[in-house]
């Protein structure tokens, strides 16, 4: 079996990231440290998949979109992560660069070659999901990574930040019940993508709270968020006892159920109130405007950058979990329901 960054590490007595930054002669690591780490690796036969470095401080952060052939690019919830991170990097002159792919064969590919670069400091990744190579990949070879999101592999030795996306899904059911309504549905993301599995539990909290039963028919996930979904929003509307209300995971997704409602000539909020999550633009541009849960995208992507920094330039810290509060935006997307 062959050897591992993580059995270097074990046999120091270090992190995997101390053993990595010392592959890359990184100005962080102690002289004594470094020795004994070498030791190790030619103790074990183990052999760096990264050149050695010019001991220069490590300045470049990859920031990891998930795999898509569009649909990312078209989420509000990336681009002001993004700006959070990279106003942060700038400030502490650390230089960010996106990484993504079509699909998980080529962004795995991209993060590769990232990672020989002598000046990898670490990975920022923007989304977090169950079974993903990419995190297999930078866990496995000790690459150091900050997750937004709630860690689903290796928790413990993961940095996140996170919102607390059960209890918000809780609040924006308890929202709607508090209006009367009683026929609430669900709409969200593919159950892999762990912030809308959250919110949907929330929201089956919720429901349980109040005795009202988990209608199969009222909850609908599809596989991408995007501006195209018709069908299973057709189906939703057109039930015999429609829903009267809908929690929804993500604004473009409320937009697109909005677009169907019209197409089915129902109104919202008369027909269907609608509370949708991320308060982005798509949120303030439709009419009526989206009542909307607000994660802080923009505070999330300072707070990874932030700690992937520190942990950069302090390689021994534990890893750190980090909630970001949320917060509920009423518009005009919802109204009380006799």
């Amino acid at each position: 079996m062959a050897v591992t960054i993580r059995d270097v590490a074990a046999l120091v007595g270090v992190s995997p990231s101390t053993v990595s930054r010392t592959c890359k002669n990184h100005p962080s690591i102690s002289r004594e440290t470094k020795e004994k780490v070498r030791q190790a690796m030619a103790q074990l036969g183990y052999e760096p998949n990264v050149p050695s470095g010019s001991g220069q401080a490590s300045q470049l952060i990859g920031i990891i979109l998930p795999s898509s052939s569009r649909d990312v690019y078209e989420n509000a919830f990336y681009l002001e992560a993004i700006r959070g991170i990279s106003q942060f990097c700038n400030g502490r002159e650390y230089v960010s660069t996106i990484v993504t792919g079509q699909d998980d064969q080529e962004l795995l590919r991209a993060v590769r070659t990232l990672a020989k670069d002598d000046h990898a400091g670490g990975f920022i990744v923007l989304y977090s999901r169950e079974h993903d190579p990419v995190i297999d990949y930078l866990y496995s070879e000790g690459l150091l990574y900050v997750l937004i999101g709630k860690a689903k592999q290796y928790a413990n030795q993961t940095i996140y930040i996170d919102n607390d996306n059960l209890l918000a899904g809780q609040e924006a059911t308890e929202y709607l019940y508090g209006l009367g309504h009683r026929k609430i549905a669900y709409v969200g993301s593919e159950y892999t993508m762990l912030f809308s599995a959250e919110r949907k539990a929330g929201y089956q909290m919720a429901l349980s709270r109040h005795g009202l039963p988990l209608i199969a028919d009222y909850c609908v996930e599809v596989e991408q968020i995007s501006l195209d979904e018709n069908e299973p929003f057709l189906t939703l509307v057109n039930l015999d006892d429609p829903p009267t209300a809908a929690v929804v995971s993500d604004d473009i997704l409320a937009v697109a159920l909005k677009r169907v409602c019209l197409q089915q000539g129902l109104s919202v909020p008369e027909d269907l109130s609608i509370v949708s999550f991320n308060n982005s633009l798509f949120a303030r541009i439709t009419s009526p405007q989206l009542t909307s849960v607000d994660i802080n995208s923009f505070q999330l992507g300072i707070e990874a950058a932030s700690q992937l920094i520190n942990h950069i330039e302090n390689p021994n810290l534990l890893a750190t979990k980090i909630i970001v509060p949320h917060s509920l935006v009423v518009r005009g997307s919802c109204r009380e329901y006799r």
